[in-house]
C-alpha cells in the first residue's frame, strides 16, 4: 500500500478502512487527505495490493478497526510513524538489503521514480505526489538538465 499510495508515512499510518474498502471489496482507486497540504491525493491500488489488503482485513486484529494499520493498544488507534519505520527496516533487512539505504520515504518515491524514468512525464508525477508546484517535483526527483536533454533527444519529430 505504501508504494501504491505514494503517501508520506504520517498519512499512510492514519489511513482508515473506509479509505480503501467499500461494500466488502478493496477499491481500485482511493483518495486520502494529505496532512501536510490539506489537499486530497488520489491513487490506484494495484491488483496485488488489493489481494494483500483483502487478506489483511481477515486478520482478527482488524475486527472492528477504524484504521487500516491499527495499533496494539487501545490508547493508540493506529501504528505510529516510528512503528512503520521499524517495519520497513525489518522488512528490508529480511530480504538482504542494507537497511540504512531504505526507509519509509523510499516507499513514497519508488513508484513515481519508475513512472518518471519510463515516461518523462513530470506533470503526472506532480499530480500523483500531490505537489502544488512543479519545482517541488523537479527537486523531489532530482531532475537534472541531463535528464531533460535525454528526454528531448529521445523524441523525434
Amino acid at each position: 500500500m505504501a508504494i501504491d499510495s505514494k503517501l508520506r508515512g504520517c498519512d499512510l499510518v492514519k489511513m482508515k478502512v473506509v479509505d480503501v474498502m467499500a461494500s466488502g471489496q478493496i477499491k481500485e482507486r482511493a483518495s486520502v487527505l494529505q496532512s501536510k497540504t490539506q489537499k486530497p491525493v488520489r491513487f490506484e491500488i494495484s491488483e496485488g495490493t488489493r489481494a494483500s489488503v483483502q487478506k489483511w482485513m481477515e486478520n482478527e486484529l482488524m475486527v472492528g478497526s477504524e484504521y487500516l494499520w491499527p495499533g496494539r493498544f487501545h490508547e493508540r488507534l493506529h501504528i505510529s510513524t516510528q512503528q512503520y519505520a521499524r517495519i520497513v527496516r525489518d522488512w528490508v533487512t529480511s530480504i538482504g538489503l542494507e537497511a540504512s539505504a531504505y526507509g519509509t520515504h523510499s516507499m513514497r518515491r519508488t513508484k513515481v521514480t519508475q513512472i518518471y524514468k519510463k515516461t518523462g512525464n513530470l506533470r503526472a508525477v506532480q499530480l500523483l505526489l500531490g505537489h502544488t508546484k512543479m519545482d517541488s517535483t523537479v527537486r523531489y526527483l532530482g531532475v537534472e538538465l541531463e535528464d531533460a536533454l535525454a528526454i528531448a533527444e529521445a523524441i523525434e519529430i
